[in-house]
């Protein structure tokens, strides 16, 4: 007698992460109650089930949901506001002026959804956020369908979302308060750099992080200027204050970590300390390279983030994957630096284990949840394939994700988003798109 179950998905192929460098081909995954239950050959799978919802992907290939390990999705509405400048030059006098005339829990909650949109139809089905008023972004995301860890952010000087940095605190954890029981949402803490916030600050932000058992999740070393700038207010670099205040740890994403002595790259790596690469944002703000090769070979893990909108103009991990994959092998003068295997790592588990969240999503094993990817293969631009990861890597791009799934439900189908209203997503973005273009 079969098994009755909710989806089964047969596949030309599978990259289920784990085991590593693993591809099946002609399997099938089934899917019940929001759960991974199975992956087996498919003959084994039509005699084993019978599934309320059957789908055959016959050119496709299966992955876990991509992980987005860094990103202020509401910033998506500012998306090529003011390009082609330096980080200090671009927030300074053009991003923070923005948000101080426009963000508010409404911007928040038009940019965030319009972000969801985007990452759901390149196939992120995760995101971690830094951003003011998490509680709108939260509001989106369980519109959205989709999973993300949302950022308690703190900074030292006020905003429309908060006074001082003990309010930021105050609000950020009456925030998770209120959703810790939603369970496609996680939370961290959101110092924003060491560059915008106190040894005070800093000593509280342990003190929670420790308490909550959360992430803290902070840019770090993303420019020489940041550094010159920590050497001269405190006659250290930032890793090696953050070193000094306990910040280092199990718990910390290092958002960027481009500009790093050999030093460092061992106490990341001593710590347990994880990194969030965004190759694209580094590149266009002109911040530099990181050098992912020393910190693989350290032992750090590294997951992947696109960044805002606002400094890579796309959401989307397929570039980033590539782009990493590439960089590495020019900076280390080795091809075998970060092969495919290892870049889809970083966008799956690797992104997962930084956000603690490794038990739960960021590869396709039994018990797990149903996040899911179905990437067409069949197009003329993949055609032929010889290996499938690599294909992933260095041939396909967000336009080829047809499928995806999040805790077993079908949110992307055939490319089109099944909860979202797009026209009404278009129609915000036009909205803030006058009121900001009549700012700058």
């Amino acid at each position: 007698m079969k098994l009755n179950i909710d989806t089964l998905l047969d596949a030309q192929s599978i990259v289920p992460i784990v085991p590593d460098r693993a591809t099946l081909m002609h399997h099938s995954i089934a899917l019940d109650a929001g759960r991974i239950v199975a992956l087996l050959p498919t003959a084994e799978a039509h005699a084993r089930y019978e599934a309320k919802r059957h789908m055959v992907l016959p050119n496709h290939g299966l992955i876990p949901g991509l992980i987005n390990t860094h990103t202020h999705a509401a910033m998506n509405l500012m998306r090529g506001l003011a390009d082609d400048l330096p980080l200090m030059s671009w927030l300074e006098q053009h991003i923070w002026p923005a948000e101080a005339a426009h963000v508010s829990e409404t911007f928040v909650y038009d940019g965030t959804l319009l972000a969801c949109a985007e990452m759901l139809r390149a196939g992120i089905t995760c995101f971690n956020d830094m951003y003011f008023f998490p509680d709108a972004a939260a509001r989106a995301v369980l519109n959205a369908g989709m999973r993300a860890t949302l950022g308690m952010i703190l900074l030292e000087f006020p905003s429309a979302y908060a006074g001082d940095a003990d309010a930021y605190l105050h609000r950020g954890l009456e925030i998770r308060d209120t959703f810790r029981d939603e369970p496609l949402l996680n939370f961290c803490l959101a110092p924003h750099a060491p560059y915008t916030v106190s040894d005070k600050s800093f000593a509280k932000v342990l003190t929670y992080a420790e308490q909550l058992n959360v992430p803290i999740h902070m840019h770090v070393h993303e420019t020489r200027d940041e550094i010159n700038q920590s050497i001269a207010l405190y006659g250290v670099r930032p890793i090696e204050r953050l070193s000094r205040l306990g910040l280092l740890g199990l718990n910390l994403i290092a958002v960027h970590a481009v500009h790093l002595e050999s030093e460092e790259i061992s106490l990341l790596a001593q710590q347990g300390c994880h990194v969030a690469h965004c190759p694209s944002s580094n590149l266009k703000l002109a911040s530099g390279i990181s050098p992912i090769g020393s910190l693989i070979k350290a032992g750090v893990n590294i997951g992947l983030g696109t960044d805002g909108a606002a400094s890579n103009n796309r959401l989307e991990l397929f570039g980033e994957m590539r782009l990493a994959a590439l960089l590495a092998k020019a900076a280390s003068d080795q091809a075998d630096t970060l092969p495919a295997h290892e870049a889809l790592a970083m966008a799956t588990i690797h992104g997962a284990k930084a956000l603690g969240l490794d038990s739960e999503i960021g590869s396709l094993e039994i018990g797990k949840a149903a996040d899911l990817v179905a990437v067409d293969l069949s197009s003329l631009e993949t055609t032929p394939c010889y290996d499938v990861a690599s294909h992933l890597v260095y041939a396909a791009g967000r336009e080829h994700v047809s499928h995806v799934w999040v805790a077993g439900e079908l949110l992307v189908e055939d490319r089109r988003l099944t909860r979202l209203n797009v026209d009404a997503i278009l129609g915000k973005a036009s909205h803030w798109r006058s009121k900001l273009a009549q700012g700058a």
